[in-house]
This record gives C-alpha cells, structure tokens and sequence, in this order.
C-alpha cells in the first residue's frame, strides 16, 4: 500500500505495515529514528511544515529523552501520527 494514499483511505495501513514504511527512511541501519529521518518520511506524504511537525513527533514520542525513536516508541509516534496527521493505522488487517 503506498502511504500517500493512505489519508484517503478508508482501510488505512496496519501498524507494521507503519513500521516497515518508517524503516525506510532509517538513513543508517540502526534501527533508530531521528528527527530528519522523520523529517524526510513526514515530507514524503505531503505534510506541510514537516521540520516543525518532525521535532514534534520526536518529542511527543521518545520516552528516554535520547532524541532517537525506537522500535518500542514508535508506537507512540503511531498516536502522533494518527492524531496530528492524520494518518488511519489500526492494529489488525
């Protein structure tokens, strides 16, 4: 499913099918999402003021503080997403 599309849709995406899609912005293979890795995946959907929307979703979402998401808090940026964005990610197919 391309995530362009996915605002549109009345389906929406899995939050694995997220993760997989957020994972291709990760830059250098840790396993870890920055905030211009974010920047770049939030850009890639259309979002205006993604620099903005990027330090947002970091903030909002990483839990240790350590400016980096990983793979337990990116279910928090999952919220972020669905709330701000307005992304529709559920949780089952």
């Amino acid at each position: 499913m391309a995530i362009k599309h996915v605002r549109s849709s009345e389906a929406g995406m899995t939050v694995e099918e997220f993760k997989d899609w957020l994972m291709r912005f990760d830059d250098d293979c840790d396993g870890r999402i920055s905030k211009d890795e974010l920047r770049k995946a939030i850009r890639s959907i259309g979002v205006r003021f993604s620099w903005w929307k990027s330090r947002r979703g970091i903030r909002l979402s990483d839990s240790n503080n350590d400016g980096l998401l990983d793979d337990g808090e990116i279910d928090n940026l999952v919220s972020f997403m669905q709330k701000d964005l307005g992304l529709k990610i559920t949780a089952k197919n």
